[in-house]
């Protein structure tokens, strides 16, 4: 890489661009307000200081933008780079220039994931507009989540574990086809695997295909078992493709000794043997980071997920675009500042909403951008979630916790938890009669520390109010809460979610669904372009930059986004209401 310094544009690009765009367009605002963004510096970890010249790695993060921003493939990105006159404005080229190849934006993307750079400009996009003013921390900011569909087409097991096996052979093929010959028939396994495993190619009966699935363990086994025999060579087991293999065998097959000594491979059933938990299971051998999840009763999915953090604020910013007077008044040349994407987390389809909301706040806490309130979807934090939020970064989560679920609290009659006095100091509990607790032992359950209280039999059984608190034959009441810090946390939250103001300032929350919606309608982030959690978050990463960058010149020309949508026959209702 040669890295270059701001290039100005040639002086005829910029005649014909102003005159063909004299509103101006996102390529051109990208280029004239955010330009530091897509400095050739920040790549130079990348690039090394011997070989031919590269092509600006600037250049390629700016037309990898726009690229998102337009919902383009390679291919048409590169034909806008030849032909879009505000495209070549955006780049600085003349309007002559032919552009390059389509084949260099996947080599670049390959190498920002490569050198963990796929996050560089978006860093960088984020730190030039706190300097503007536009992001800051403290403030409000929401996240939501939505699904992400996979590069890779969907398997059932039978076509799983075939292509799986079909796979592990094409990579040894290329890697030793001469000794894959030696172990194999190659004729019979070019006719069982030469295609591709798919559903219209197996048998129709489950007598069959049950043979089948039979038949492609067995062949896994004696594959795998020839790999790593002695005799071959050693860096074959290092192929992900036979690593993949084995994953898949040892998830989805037996190997057990029949009553005559027999070896025996059969497939495991969910019901009798049992399946690993989704969110270790392979689901594709092009793939091994998707993984099959569910969203309530019909939304079921094989991929990831992406979850969106953007301010909500609504003050008024400080930042005056380029072309207005910056002796006009504020309200004047500030429309209201735009809602801008601070953090994008790319995760595996099966993580909970909730468990992603602690890492947003590690790297929001590296930006420096952290917000005071932070509303979620309704994910029901733990009380670690909670407090972590609240004493290590200082932020208040807006999100419904999860109410106690004694019976008492559901049935809205009797003592619950909050009729009760903890001492965390002497360890004791008092309850609604003045009674103190007999027992308080510290305990771990599903993982998370508690504190288990019990109050003697002798205690409850003549306590006149023994069936407003406990039903218990033997022994008397028994508590489980949280240690000092999440117990107080916890409470807390749910207090704030009994004021009435509370569902009115939940409201704020439901906003972040038009951003999953332009991000659905301009990017087409639901669906991944390439294999791997790395370069679906590269994807992700760029379609937030892009939607900054939509955002940020629709409020500079003072264009707001479109409104949500208001039908024919809801005007109508409107105007008699009238």
């Amino acid at each position: 890489m040669q890295p270059r310094s701001r290039v100005e544009i040639p002086e005829q690009t910029v005649l014909v661009a102003r005159a063909a765009f004299p509103q101006g367009s996102v390529a051109m605002f990208a280029r004239d307000e955010l330009g530091q963004v897509f400095a050739d510096e920040q790549f130079a970890a990348a690039f090394g200081v011997r070989g031919a010249p590269a092509e600006s790695p600037g250049v390629l993060a700016l037309v990898t933008a726009l690229q998102y921003a337009e919902n383009l493939t390679d291919r048409q990105a590169a034909q806008m780079v030849a032909r879009a006159i505000d495209w070549k404005y955006a780049l600085a080229l003349e309007l002559t220039d032919p552009g390059f190849d389509a084949s260099v934006l996947s080599k670049f993307r390959a190498r920002l994931v490569e050198h963990g750079l796929e996050e560089q400009v978006f860093i960088r996009m984020l730190a030039v507009l706190a300097d503007k003013g536009l992001v800051s921390a403290g403030g409000k900011q929401r996240t939501d989540s939505t699904h992400v569909i996979s590069a890779v087409r969907d398997l059932n097991r039978l076509e799983l574990a075939g292509e799986s096996v079909r796979a592990c052979l094409e990579a040894l093929t290329v890697a030793a086809g001469s000794w894959l010959a030696t172990v194999i028939d190659v004729g019979e396994w070019a006719h069982r695997y030469g295609p591709r495993v798919d559903s219209w190619r197996l048998p129709a009966s489950a007598a069959k295909r049950d043979r089948l699935a039979q038949v492609y363990g067995a062949d896994a086994v004696a594959l795998l078992r020839a790999v790593f025999a002695p005799s071959a060579p050693a860096w074959l087991r290092e192929l992900p493709a036979v690593q993949t293999l084995r994953i898949v065998l040892v998830q989805n097959y037996y190997i057990t000794i029949d009553t005559r000594g027999r070896e025996v491979i059969r497939r495991r059933e969910a019901d009798t043997d049992g399946l690993p938990p989704a969110r270790s299971r392979i689901t594709s051998p092009y793939d091994t980071d998707t993984r099959w999840a569910a969203k309530g009763e019909d939304l079921f999915w094989n991929g990831f997920k992406v979850h969106l953090t953007e301010t909500c604020d609504d003050d008024r910013g400080s930042y005056t675009p380029a072309g207005q007077d910056e002796r006009a008044e504020p309200a004047d040349r500030k429309p209201r500042t735009p809602n801008l994407i601070t953090n994008v987390a790319t995760t595996a389809a099966t993580v909970p909403d909730v468990k992603a909301t602690t890492g947003i706040h590690q790297q929001l806490h590296e930006r420096e951008l952290l917000p005071a309130e932070h509303y979620l979807d309704s994910g029901y934090p733990s009380a670690e979630v909670i407090a972590t939020a609240a004493t290590t970064y200082g932020v208040t989560l807006v999100t419904p916790a999860l109410l106690d679920q004694s019976a008492q609290a559901r049935a809205g009659t009797g003592y619950d938890k909050t009729a009760f006095t903890i001492d965390f100091d002497t360890r004791q509990v008092t309850c609604p009669q003045g009674r103190t607790s007999s027992c308080w032992s510290p305990a771990t359950q599903r993982g998370t520390e508690v504190i288990v209280v019990k109050f003697a039999g002798t205690t409850c059984r003549p306590c006149p109010a023994q069936a407003q608190c406990t039903t218990a034959k033997r022994g008397g009441r028994q508590l489980t809460f949280y240690p000092r810090d999440l117990h107080h946390a916890l409470a807390q939250a749910r207090a704030r979610q009994t004021t009435e103001d509370w569902p009115d300032k939940y409201k704020l929350r439901a906003g972040i669904e038009s951003t999953i919606s332009q991000a659905l309608a301009i990017t087409g982030i639901r669906h991944a372009r390439y294999r791997g959690t790395a370069k679906t978050h590269l994807q992700h990463v760029f379609s937030a930059t892009a939607l900054n960058l939509i955002r940020l010149h629709a409020w500079s020309t003072g264009h707001p986004l479109q409104p949500g949508r208001t039908s024919n026959l809801q005007r109508l209702d409107l105007a008699l209401a009238a």
